[in-house]
């Protein structure tokens, strides 16, 4: 009986071995053939989170396996800068500047003395209509980083605060690498650092080999490349209006930067009268004109996030007149009673055509 069992045993181990033979080598040969896995698509990925103080999102041509190996890498540029450049970060560069004392040099960060000094270039080139300065009338009329209500300031406190304003007085030591003023001063980089870090982010990719994305942050953005079927990544611009959310129009981009400002989503009501987050460093005052919405296009997000906030403060003949002479791609939406309307530079229409609403 125990011989009959082990015969019977074995033969039956001798069918599952043979029978299963082909199966087996049938697999292997597929498992072979692929480089032991499955390819994955090549797709457009998107990765998204937050940092300093919004939202960002990127996306970008790749495999999913690939997309997600970069979002550590990705959240750590932005948090390098928020680190540095908030106004919300006690021990941040500004910070530190702010607090010093009236000629006491600061040693800040190389990223740092990168921004200020751009900052500092634009302010000039838009006479004095973007100023890194401004934070101290930001923070008095309720949008920086001290709470308060949504009230119109004293008139004493803002001339007050407006004596402290002017980025004359900054001094910026490229060697030492330290920022210094001559008179009290506050730094506010929140309309040009988002832009920079944009462009840090866009650097990031293509050092890990990366040439088809767009990055954005705080709806700032950088366009490379194509999508995976060669087709230009677009971009919505917004309807300039708070009660709703639609689009003015749309632009096809293969390469450079956008931002937008505008004075529909930040601000306050008080009597009737809407008090935007764009102060005008002239005069301390948010800015009061008919322009709602700026779009710039350039090579560089650091530099259209800066031009877009100095262009709302400017109004739209001067922000005209400057895009001209600099032959600067610019899209201006206006209020013009209850509907809007648009003016364009000649730039932009060369790149876009002619668009309206």
């Amino acid at each position: 009986w125990m011989t009959l069992a082990v015969n019977s045993l074995y033969r039956e181990c001798w069918m599952v071995k043979h029978l299963l033979k082909p199966v087996m080598s049938v697999c292997l040969t597929a498992f072979s053939l692929t480089g032991g896995s499955i390819s994955e698509p090549v797709e457009v990925q998107t990765l998204f989170g937050y940092a300093m103080g919004t939202s960002y999102s990127v996306k970008l041509v790749s495999t999913l396996s690939e997309s997600r190996s970069l979002q550590m890498g990705v959240e750590g540029v932005l948090a390098d800068i928020n680190g540095r450049m908030s106004t919300y970060l006690p021990r941040s560069d500004l910070s530190l500047f702010s607090a010093a004392a009236v000629n006491s040099p600061v040693p800040v960060d190389s990223k740092t003395i990168q921004v200020v000094e751009r900052a500092l270039q634009i302010a000039a080139l838009t006479d004095g209509y973007f100023d890194p300065t401004v934070a101290p009338l930001v923070d008095l009329w309720g949008f920086g980083p001290t709470a308060r209500q949504s009230v119109v300031p004293d008139l004493v406190e803002l001339e007050t605060l407006q004596a402290k304003v002017g980025y004359g007085a900054l001094v910026v030591d490229t060697v030492a690498e330290t920022l210094s003023k001559t008179a009290p001063r506050a730094l506010d980089l929140s309309a040009i650092a988002k832009g920079y870090a944009v462009d840090l982010v866009a650097d990031y990719l293509v050092e890990q080999g990366f040439s088809n994305y767009l990055v954005e942050v705080g709806g700032e953005m950088r366009f490379s490349g194509t999508k995976p079927d060669r087709v230009a990544w677009r971009i919505a611009i917004e309807n300039p209006d708070s009660t709703s959310r639609s689009v003015f129009g749309v632009l096809e981009m293969a390469d450079g930067a956008v931002a937008t400002s505008g004075d529909y989503r930040n601000f306050f009501e008080l009597d009737g009268i809407r008090y935007s987050h764009t102060i005008n460093p002239k005069t301390g005052y948010p800015v009061a004109h008919d322009l709602a919405s700026v779009t710039v296009v350039m090579a560089l997000c650091i530099d259209a996030d800066a031009y877009a906030t100095a262009f709302m403060a400017m109004g739209k003949a001067l922000t005209l007149q400057l895009a001209e002479e600099n032959n600067l791609a610019v899209l201006l939406i206006y209020k013009d009673g209850a509907s809007f309307r648009s003016v364009q530079s000649s730039q932009f229409t060369a790149q876009f055509g002619l668009i309206d609403i």
